[in-house]
């Protein structure tokens, strides 16, 4: 008989399986099925918690972590909905920084299950994983009397899962070119459906700076009633300087009139000063104080973003995956790292713009590794190979991620040598794995 601990681990694992197998049902927007499913746990979602949603193409979670961290050093209890994770499927529901619990996650499936069963009996569509997961942290949170919740968008916004909060307030971190099959093939047709998270009467915070974006953004919300906020024009950076390990800026808030001078945030790279701008901004907005800005913005953390995890030899760690995050890690490589030779790790998804995302990698680099990324939605990883050798960066193919990390240092020279890992996320929670010797958690 398994004791107690074994039981737990086992039941555990069930969940996650069982999660997992809802990954079969993929990519279905629509929020049908998940305010059927909310609708069977007594629609959780209506009960008084206080939500802050984040949405945009690069930079949303970011955003959220450095809001979060906010909330929660100002004494509130903070939940915070995010994903893909990195090392564990808890990492998506926290609560002050913590992750929900191996027993409680279990629990909360385990009480899930009957009402898909439910769903399948009146012929109704099965949830995707991310409506499960939706679903759940939205139980979670408001079972837990969470005072605030702060809710990433998972894909797009208007019908996106997560789009069936009324929140305090909404944030559109920018609009940029990916998922272009489900979202739309213009920077403005991708603005529209990201749009519908403005909510009428809520207020809306935005950097994002196309001004065929900013008219879409501007449309939703002047329809809806929605004030909107855009930085350069009601809120600005100034004085921005950086060290190796943090960044500091003033915050100017030019509808008050007042400024936060010498804020400091551990998250590295220009855009990373947009992000943490937009969580200013929303965090002054419910009325956070101005010690909770600074010690939460100096506490936030975000792996996997420009994340240096070695100095000798010095390797990075950054999940750009499209367009215009593999333009801003360049912008960060060129500032930070000037003059090196670098060795990249590179694992870009199929249904990625690989091709237009690597070319603004591609001038920096040395040499590449290319690796398979641990995804159904790998396809024909080797092509990132073709995309390199034409862009004139020897590169070599090594399917599993460790292996690939591994020949990835095996090329490295000397001290002015770095590793560079990037790509899908999914790649790079393996990748951060295997360099930090992360347990996996199942």
């Amino acid at each position: 008989m398994p004791n107690q601990a074994e039981q737990e681990s086992r039941e555990y694992a069930a969940a996650l399986q069982f999660l997992a197998d809802c990954t079969k049902f993929g990519i279905n927007l629509g929020l049908q099925r998940i305010e059927r499913l909310l609708q069977l746990m007594g629609n959780p979602e209506r009960q008084g918690v206080k939500y802050l949603h984040i949405g945009g193409t690069n930079g949303k979670g970011s955003a959220a972590a450095m809001l979060a961290a906010c909330i929660q050093a100002a004494g509130y209890r903070c939940g915070f909905f995010a994903s893909p994770h990195l090392h564990s499927y808890r990492e998506r529901y926290r609560i002050n920084g913590e992750n929900i619990s191996r027993r409680e996650l279990t629990a909360r499936v385990r009480r899930l299950q009957p009402l898909l069963t439910q769903m399948r009996q009146e012929g109704a569509e099965q949830p995707t994983e991310f409506e499960v997961s939706t679903a759940l942290a939205l139980q979670y949170f408001t079972e837990q009397k969470v005072d605030y919740a702060v809710m990433e968008v998972g894909l797009g916004g208007a019908i996106d899962s997560t789009n069936v909060i009324t929140p305090e307030l909404s944030v559109i971190t920018n609009v940029a070119m990916d998922h272009m099959d489900y979202l739309g093939h213009t920077p403005a047709e991708i603005a529209a459906v990201k749009a519908g998270i403005i909510k009428a009467g809520r207020p809306v915070f935005t950097a994002a700076a196309d001004t065929d974006v900013l008219a879409v953004l501007n449309a939703r919300a002047k329809a809806v009633g929605a004030p909107l906020y855009q930085m350069g024009r009601d809120f600005a950076i100034a004085d921005a300087a950086h060290t190796a390990e943090t960044q500091t800026f003033t915050f100017r808030d030019l509808r008050r009139g007042d400024e936060l001078a010498g804020l400091t945030i551990s998250l590295l790279g220009e855009h990373q000063l947009a992000n943490a701008a937009l969580a200013v901004a929303a965090a002054r907005e419910i009325g956070l104080s101005t010690d909770a800005i600074y010690q939460g913005l100096a506490a936030a953390r975000w792996p996997g973003r420009l994340e240096v995890v070695s100095k000798e030899p010095l390797i990075v760690l950054d999940g750009a995956h499209n367009t215009a995050g593999m333009q801003a890690l360049a912008n960060a490589l060129r500032e930070y790292w000037p003059g090196r030779r670098i060795v990249a790790v590179l694992g870009m998804l199929a249904d990625k713009e690989r091709r237009e995302a690597l070319q603004n990698l591609l001038p920096l680099l040395d040499e590449a590794v290319i690796c398979r990324v641990p995804s159904y939605r790998a396809g024909d990883w080797q092509t990132l190979a073709e995309v390199c050798r034409e862009g004139g960066v020897p590169c070599r193919l090594v399917e599993e991620v460790p292996a690939a990390v591994d020949c990835g240092r095996s090329l490295l020279r000397g001290a002015n040598d770095m590793l560079l890992v990037s790509g899908s996320l999914y790649m790079l929670a393996d990748a951060r794995a295997y360099l930090l010797g992360v347990a996996p958690d199942v």
